[in-house]
Parts: C-alpha cells; sequence; structure tokens
C-alpha cells in the first residue's frame, strides 16, 4: 500500500470517527425510524430492520449524509396509514446527499393531492433498491439546482390519483423539478394512475437500462421531459398500454422552455417500444424545438408515427412484429428470425458523452452486460447474449480504487472490479519498482484500519 493509500486510511479514520450507526425495530435502540432520524448526526447509518412495523411514522429527516436502509428478510416497510409530515408525504427529505436504501414506501396521500412517499427538499439524494406504491407522488423532489438525483433498482407501483392533474395536485410515479441532474438506472415504472411513469425537469437527464409500462395502469406520457434540457433516453424497455391515456410516450419540452436548462438536445436510442394502442407517436417534439433530435437503433412493435419534429435525425430504426423470447414474462431479448439483429449502426456520441448502451434491464430490477461492437442490433436487447435473471438490486457496485474508475451496480452485484491504486506496480514517473515499499506500507494500512473497525464496533455497542 503506497503513502497515498495509507494517507486514505487516515481519512477514513477521521471520517468515521464521528459516524454512528443507529438501529430500529423490535429489541432495538429505537422503536421507530422517526425516533432514530431525530437522534442521529450528519453522516449517521440508519439501519432499519425489516421485521418491524412502522405504519404512520411519518416525519421530517434534517441530517445531511445520512445512510437509511433497511436490514433482514426483504424490505423496511412503512405505509403512510392516513399520518403526513407537514402537508407533504412519509418522509420529508431535508437534509442534503441522502442514501436510502431497502425501503418500501406506501399510501402517502395530503390534502392538496400532491403527497410523496419521499418529498426531497435537500440537495442531492441516492435511492437504491426501493419499492414506492399507492402513494399520490412515488418521489417528488423541490428545485435543487446543484443537486443530482439518484435512482437505481427501484420499482414504482400505482402512485398517482384518481383525477390525474384535474384536481389541487398533479402526482406521478415520480416527479423530478428542476435539478442538476436525474440519473434513473435499471427501475420498473408501472401501473400509475392518470399520469406519467417519470416526468422531470432535471436540466440533464440520463434515463438508461429501464422498464416503463402503462400496460397495467391507466397512465399518460411514459416519459415527460416537459422543459427539455439536455436528455439521453437509452436501452429502455417502453410499453404504452392500451388503457394509456395519451398516445404519445416521450415528450420533449411540451410545456416550454425555462432558463433552467439551456440546451434542447435529446437522444433517443437502442430503446424497445411497444405500442398496444391503435396509434401513437414516440417521440413528441415541441413545435419551437429547433435542434434535430437523435433517434437510432430504436425497435418499434405496433402502429406508431417515429417522431412529431419533421428534422429528427432518425436512423436504424426498426420495425419487429413478435419476435422476443419469452415477452409475458418481461424477456425482450431478440429471438432468431428477428428482422433487427444486425440492423443497427454505430450508437455513436452526443453532447460529447457515448450513446452506446452497456447494459440490458433484467427484470426484476437487475441488469446485464452488453455487447458493444458491430454488428449492432437495433432494440434495448443485443442478440446472442444469454438471458440471465434480475436479482433485485441489493448494492450499488464495486467502488473504485484510487487509479480507476467507478462501477455501476448490476442487481446488486458490481459489473466490473473497481481500479486498483497500483500497490506493487511500477511507478511511471520513476521507472522504480514499490513492491517492497507497498508490503510494508500495506501493514500499516491494515492496522490503521483495524482500529476504525474496533472504533465503530464500540460505539455500535454503546448505542445497542
Amino acid at each position: 500500500m503506497s503513502h497515498v493509500s495509507l494517507g486514505a486510511v487516515a481519512l477514513l479514520w477521521t471520517l468515521d470517527a464521528g459516524a454512528a450507526t443507529l438501529s430500529v425495530g423490535p429489541g432495538k435502540t429505537y422503536a421507530k425510524p422517526c425516533a432514530a432520524f431525530a437522534a442521529a448526526a450528519d453522516g449517521d447509518t440508519i439501519e432499519i430492520d425489516s421485521a418491524g412495523s412502522y405504519d404512520g411514522d411519518v416525519c421530517a429527516i434534517a441530517r445531511s449524509n445520512l445512510t437509511i436502509k433497511g436490514v433482514g428478510a426483504g424490505r423496511a416497510k412503512i405505509d403512510a396509514a392516513g399520518q403526513n409530515a407537514q402537508g407533504k408525504g412519509t418522509w420529508v427529505v431535508q437534509g442534503a446527499n441522502t442514501t436510502i436504501e431497502n425501503i418500501e414506501l406506501s399510501g402517502a396521500a395530503v390534502p392538496d393531492q400532491n403527497g410523496a412517499g419521499i418529498r426531497a427538499e435537500g440537495s442531492g439524494i441516492t435511492i437504491r433498491n426501493c419499492l414506492f406504491r399507492n402513494n399520490e407522488n412515488g418521489i417528488l423532489t423541490n428545485p435543487m439546482p446543484d443537486g443530482e438525483v439518484h435512482v437505481e433498482h427501484s420499482e414504482f407501483d400505482a402512485n398517482g390519483q384518481g383525477d390525474g392533474c384535474n384536481g389541487p395536485g398533479c402526482a406521478h410515479n415520480l416527479y423530478i423539478n428542476h435539478v442538476k441532474r436525474l440519473v434513473f438506472e435499471y427501475n420498473y415504472s408501472h401501473g400509475v394512475l392518470h399520469s406519467h411513469t417519470l416526468k422531470s425537469r432535471a436540466k440533464e437527464n440520463v434515463v438508461r437500462y429501464n422498464l416503463f409500462s402503462t400496460a397495467d395502469g391507466s397512465g399518460s406520457y411514459e416519459i415527460d421531459f416537459p422543459n427539455g434540457g439536455l436528455s439521453f433516453v437509452i436501452g429502455n424497455v417502453i410499453i404504452q398500454g392500451a388503457n394509456s391515456e395519451n398516445p404519445n410516450v416521450i415528450g420533449y419540452r411540451l410545456e416550454g422552455p425555462n432558463a433552467d436548462n439551456p440546451s434542447d438536445e435529446l437522444f433517443v436510442v437502442n430503446n424497445t417500444f411497444i405500442n398496444e394502442k391503435s396509434s401513437g407517436t414516440f417521440v413528441n417534439v415541441d413545435a419551437g424545438v429547433t435542434t434535430p433530435a437523435v433517434i437510432r437503433n430504436n425497435l418499434l412493435q405496433g402502429t406508431v408515427t417515429l417522431s412529431s419534429q419533421a428534422s429528427a435525425l432518425a436512423e436504424a430504426n426498426c420495425t419487429d412484429p413478435a419476435t422476443f423470447v419469452d415477452a409475458a414474462g418481461f424477456d425482450f431479448h431478440l429471438a432468431a428470425g428477428s428482422p433487427c439483429i444486425d440492423q443497427g449502426v454505430d450508437p455513436g456520441q452526443g453532447a460529447g458523452q457515448s450513446l452506446s448502451p452497456g447494459f440490458h434491464y433484467v427484470h426484476p430490477l437487475g441488469s446485464e452486460p452488453r455487447p458493444s461492437h458491430p454488428p449492432f442490433d437495433a432494440g434495448a436487447y443485443e442478440f446472442g447474449v444469454p438471458t440471465t435473471t434480475g436479482a433485485g438490486g441489493n448494492g450499488a457496485g464495486g467502488g473504485a480504487g484510487s487509479g480507476g474508475g467507478a462501477t455501476t451496480g448490476t442487481g446488486g452485484n458490481a459489473s466490473g472490479a473497481g481500479g486498483g491504486d497500483g500497490d506493487g506496480a511500477t511507478d511511471s514517473g520513476c521507472g522504480c519498482s514499490v513492491a517492497g515499499e507497498a508490503s510494508r506500507s500495506a501493514w500499516a494500512g491494515f492496522a490503521l484500519l483495524g482500529l476504525v473497525l474496533v472504533a465503530r464496533r464500540r460505539r455500535e455497542s454503546a448505542a445497542n
């Protein structure tokens, strides 16, 4: 281990010294999550035992840099049970940089019909392996110009309300306000009532490797970017159900431009779109948008108009009547004989970013790597990749070493190993081997790390 790595261990010691783990559930220090939230300090972890009953436990969460996660068998469940916090929803997250994992939130409803399972007001939030069911909004965020919203391996089911946007509220499976960036990956959003499976006003939208469906609901748009913004829609399966209340699937800048979203670039690449209605438009772009949308390598099934924008750059989009491995089981891998095999082109780049899909969505809430070499197929799946089973999305993937890039989670498993920090390798600056130094430094590093773990266990014991 190098001197840099020793410094990293020392930093871990410094950061860890002030953090604690608070336990919630039967026989734990805190009987209910909200009591633990009130007692927490910035940077703490709150572990909620899935065996507990927490119905009606609603509150605001003020601290920042918290990790809130369900532990045990399955997700920890919180039903609002007729209660709400501040007239906004079940959990009102006011602190910044909050991570919420393995939680099920249901029943959020408020007088103005805009309640949310999670109302995000702080700058920055990550949602992982959660379930939002039968709320007015699954997630609703406040504007956060410098904040990012990351949602992965999560399910949104039957959120919305009976009158759609005709009442005082306008609720969706999730509604992201003006934020710096939305990253939405490996999720299943479906069953929405009279509204959208995803609505986002983010400055930048990265929507990849998800399953969207209104086949089991009465939804409107599957994806709506009402104020435009730099938007990437890549590698998704999008099903417009026969009972969908809107024949259009992706809406772009239909509520007009906004100063918070200077870009009007839209990239729709390698998606599988299935239209169960008698007609529809895949990409509906506001007439005032002059930048051509890039619509490339998509697979279309059913009667559909590709785009409302005459100037759209449409390339290598393919129509396939019905050749999927098991559509009823949500397996949309191409079957042998599909006319979309080898019909794609190199996805290329857009706005300086690669448009190549790196993964397939695997139901439920999982993923698998997708080859990115020619010949390319149209749609969200590359033919010939063995079908795998979704793992439920229990984690975010492996971390990166100090000399490597971070990896993306694939249904709870890392898609690749994080990079190493160069221990034992030849230092490119001096051309000399540092293996011996690494060996000696490693022991010191492990000793410090051991002290960190001992300190953490003592704090956990004290808390319990």
